[in-house]
């Protein structure tokens, strides 16, 4: 028989040691993201996965905010971010940082994500875009490269707290080996 965890036993960090804890080299960048809920979700994912901060561009809300608060369930505090109203000014502040940029987006010439090989000496942005248009084109021009989730169902698209859940996961696994 198995047995759940109690909270008291899944040794969670505190606010603050999450704070002076080792990231991974990954900054998230939401792209004119319009649900709440989405960016909630997003800053708990990365939280899960110690991401080094995330960038709000454009629409994106930023907290305080009682819809982002609801599903974060306390990530906007641990997480570090920032807001820029344009997210090509962030993307340049990231390449000026030497980050790698990338968008997650269908594009042409895009790398399927279990062929995306992340190096360690390096770090990386990645960008969601909005739920329906995407990462903005100018914002795919200035990316490094784009990575894509492959999909074979008729829709060719998941929510973007999904595919940052996904992408997030696998850029942990692939930073901790």
């Amino acid at each position: 028989m198995m047995r759940k965890l109690r909270n008291s036993e899944l040794m969670r960090k505190s606010v603050e040691e999450f704070k002076i804890s080792s990231k991974i080299p990954l900054t998230i960048v939401l792209d004119n993201i319009r649900s709440l809920n989405n960016i909630g979700s997003v800053f708990r994912t990365a939280d899960a996965f110690i991401v080094e901060r995330i960038f709000l561009c454009g629409i994106t809300a930023q907290p305080p905010h009682n819809e982002i608060r609801k599903t974060a369930l306390g990530a906007t505090e641990s997480v570090d971010w920032q807001y820029f109203e344009s997210t090509e000014n962030a993307v340049r502040i990231l390449k000026n940082e030497n980050y790698l940029v990338a968008s997650i987006e269908q594009a042409e010439g895009s790398v399927f994500l279990q062929d995306f090989k992340p190096e360690k000496s390096k770090k990386y942005a990645i960008i969601f875009g909005n739920e329906v248009k995407g990462v903005l084109q100018t914002v795919v021009d200035m990316s490094d490269f784009c990575i894509e989730i492959p999909q074979d169902g008729t829709k060719h698209s998941l929510n973007i707290s999904v595919s940052a859940g996904i992408v997030i996961w696998d850029f942990y696994l692939k930073m901790k080996k």
